[in-house]
C-alpha cells in the first residue's frame, strides 16, 4: 500500500521553489499555484481530445472577434496550459489532415494521405495512382505496417473510447483513431475496419469503439440499398446493430437517448458530412450540434470506471475554409468551442485531461488596419478616420482574405463597395486563383496552437512537432 503521506516529486518540488524564487506571493496564492501544479502533474483518468479540423491562429482569432469582440475569450482560450505545434508531415511542409491527426494519435510522422500505417507506407503506386479505388483500399501487402494509436492503448487499457465528428465517422480525422489504411479515400475500409464481426475488422478494437458519433450513412450501407457507396453487400450497419449498438439518425433520437441505459451507441446523422453549424440552424435541420454529440458521449463513456478516451472534432471547419466562405468557417469554429464548453461542464479536470488544438493551419489571413469594432467578415474601416481603406485601385477590401482558392471571379471582385461581405454565401477573395469550382484553397504550413487544461496537463507548453503530442497523451493516462 501507498503511503498517503509520500513526498512530493523532485520536479514538482523545484517547480515550487523556483516560484518561490522568482514571485512574491501570498501564502493563499502559492497555496493555489501548489494546486494548479499538483492538478497538472496527476495522472488522468480520462482524456478528451478536442481536434478543430483547419483551425489556425487566424481562424481561432478571427472566431474570438466573431462571437466575442476583440478582448473576449473563447472557452479554448480559457485553458490554462498553452503550446505551439509544428505539422509537418513526413513529405511534405503543408501537411494534411490523415498524417497530421494521425501524428497525434500514433506518435508516428508519417506521409500525406496517410492513416495510421509505419513511416514507410506509400499513398501511392509507382505511377502516383492512390492505393485506393472507389472508397476501396486497394493498399499492397508489405507497403507498411498499422502503428498502435491512442484510442486501440486506451481500449486495450480497459477504458470506453469515443469518436464524435461533423464529418463522415470514416474520414481523415476520426479514421486515425481507429483504422490503419494507405489512402485517406478509402472510406469503405475504414468503416469496415470498425464494423465489429466484418472481415477487415480492427481485432484492437476489441469488442468496438463504444460510441461512434457522425455523418457518412452511405458507407454503412449494402450496395443494393439506394444511396449507398459501398462497392459489396457489407451491412455494416445491421452488424453495428447485433453487437448491440444503439444506432440514432437524427437530433431528435439521439436527445431522447438516456446514456444511463446505453452501453455502445452509434449516430449516423447523414449520408456524408453532416451540414455546416450555419445551415443546421437556419434550416432547423434534424441534427445534433456538436456539443449534443459531445455530451451523449460523455455520458455512455463515462459509465466505466477505468475511464475514457473520446475524440471530439469540429471537422467542417477546414471544409469551409477549403472553399473560402470564411462565415461558416467562424460559424463552424463556434460551435466547436460550445463543445469544449458543455465537456467543462460536466467532467472533473482532477480526473480528466482536456486537450484542444489543430491538424493544420489555412491559407487565411487578416488585411489592413481595421478600427476596433469593425465586423470581422466585413471591409476595412480605417482606424483613425473610420472611412473605407482603398486599395491601390481606390476599391475597398475585406479584412479576411485567402492567399489562394478558386473562387470564381465576379463582376463585382473588382468593386466591394456595395457588396455584403457579410452574408452567409459570400466568399473571400483570393490572391493565387485556381482554375475550377470553389474549394481547392490549400491548408497552410504555419504552426498551430494548443491549449489544454487538467489532470496531467502539465507538459503541455512550449513549441514541439506534433509527434510529441502522442507521448504527452499516453503518459497522461499511464498508458
Amino acid at each position: 500500500m501507498k503511503s498517503a503521506n509520500k513526498p512530493a516529486s523532485k520536479q514538482f518540488q523545484r517547480r515550487i521553489h523556483q516560484c518561490a524564487a522568482l514571485c512574491v506571493l501570498s501564502p493563499l496564492s502559492l497555496l493555489f499555484s501548489a494546486n494548479v501544479m499538483a492538478a497538472d502533474a496527476a495522472a488522468a483518468k480520462n482524456v478528451i481530445f478536442f481536434l478543430g479540423d483547419g483551425m489556425g491562429p487566424v481562424t481561432v482569432t478571427a472566431a474570438r472577434i466573431y462571437g466575442h469582440g476583440e478582448a473576449g475569450r473563447l472557452t479554448m482560450e480559457t485553458l490554462t496550459r498553452t503550446a505551439r505545434v509544428k505539422t509537418f508531415s513526413l513529405d511534405a511542409q503543408t501537411t494534411d489532415s490523415a498524417p497530421s491527426m494521425a501524428a497525434y494519435m500514433t506518435g508516428v510522422k508519417m506521409k500525406n494521405d496517410v492513416i495510421s500505417m509505419s513511416s514507410d507506407t506509400n499513398a501511392f503506386d509507382a505511377s502516383g495512382k492512390p492505393y485506393q479505388t472507389k472508397a476501396d483500399s486497394t493498399c499492397v501487402a508489405g507497403n507498411g505496417q498499422p502503428v498502435q494509436t491512442l484510442l486501440e492503448l486506451a481500449k486495450g487499457a480497459g477504458k470506453a473510447v469515443g469518436a464524435v465528428s461533423t464529418t463522415r465517422i470514416s474520414h481523415a480525422t476520426p479514421a486515425t483513431t481507429y483504422a490503419h489504411v494507405c489512402n485517406r479515400d478509402a472510406y469503405n475500409t475504414i468503416t469496415e475496419q470498425a464494423t465489429p464481426g466484418a472481415a477487415r475488422y480492427n481485432m484492437a478494437l476489441k469488442d468496438g469503439v463504444d460510441v461512434l458519433l457522425g455523418g457518412g450513412l452511405r458507407h454503412f450501407l449494402p450496395k443494393s440499398t439506394p444511396g449507398s457507396q459501398r462497392n459489396d453487400e457489407l451491412d455494416a450497419l445491421g452488424m453495428f446493430k447485433a453487437a448491440g449498438y444503439t444506432y440514432v439518425a437524427s437530433g431528435s433520437e439521439l436527445k431522447s437517448v438516456n446514456p444511463a441505459g446505453v452501453s455502445k451507441l452509434l449516430g449516423l446523422f447523414s449520408a456524408s458530412d453532416m451540414d455546416y453549424e450555419l445551415d443546421r440552424v437556419k434550416k432547423n435541420l434534424n441534427q445534433p450540434s456538436l456539443a449534443e454529440m459531445t455530451e451523449k458521449a460523455i455520458g455512455v463513456l463515462k459509465k466505466n470506471p477505468k475511464g475514457y478516451f473520446l475524440m471530439v472534432e469540429g471537422g467542417r471547419i477546414d471544409h469551409a475554409l477549403h472553399g473560402t466562405n470564411a462565415k461558416r468557417a467562424l460559424e463552424d469554429t463556434l460551435a466547436f468551442d460550445a463543445a469544449i464548453k458543455k465537456a467543462l461542464e460536466l467532467v472533473d479536470l482532477k480526473d480528466t485531461l482536456i486537450v484542444v488544438t489543430a491538424d493544420h493551419d489555412h491559407a487565411i489571413g487578416f488585411n489592413g488596419y481595421p478600427k476596433r469594432g469593425n465586423p470581422i467578415l466585413g471591409k476595412v474601416a480605417n482606424y483613425y478616420d473610420g472611412k473605407l481603406a482603398l486599395a491601390a485601385d481606390g476599391k475597398p477590401y475585406t479584412t479576411l482574405v485567402f492567399g489562394n482558392g478558386s473562387a470564381p471571379r465576379r463582376p463585382e471582385d473588382g468593386d466591394l463597395t456595395n457588396v455584403d461581405t457579410e452574408a452567409d454565401d459570400y466568399l473571400q477573395q483570393v490572391g493565387v486563383r485556381f482554375a475550377g469550382s470553389p474549394g481547392s484553397e490549400t491548408h497552410g504550413g504555419g504552426d498551430v496552437m494548443l491549449f489544454s487544461a487538467g489532470a496531467g496537463s502539465g507538459s503541455f507548453k512550449g513549441t514541439f512537432e506534433n509527434i510529441k503530442v502522442f507521448g504527452k497523451v499516453k503518459n497522461a493516462l499511464g498508458l
